[in-house]
């Protein structure tokens, strides 16, 4: 069984990272550019972005769990 080349690695863990296709595109540009310092950047900003998600879903979480504990408190 042959190894996956470096590229569909790439591509993947990409995708696997939930970068949409203008983003990696723009990234493979940059490789062939050589411009590491814009991927560096590129991919901070996509980072920053998977980050803000993350807070996000947590304040949902923290009303969520608010509320069952203003329930449970009720029920007393």
């Amino acid at each position: 069984m042959g190894e996956i080349p470096a590229k569909t690695r790439l591509l993947r863990n990409l995708r696997d990272a939930g970068c949409e296709e203008a983003m990696i595109q723009k990234y493979l540009q940059l490789q062939e550019e050589g411009n590491r310092q814009e991927q560096f950047r590129l991919l901070a900003q996509h980072r920053i972005s998977l980050l803000d998600q993350v807070h996000d879903s947590q304040n949902r979480i923290d009303c969520l769990d608010y509320l069952v504990y203003i329930m449970k408190k009720e029920e007393k």
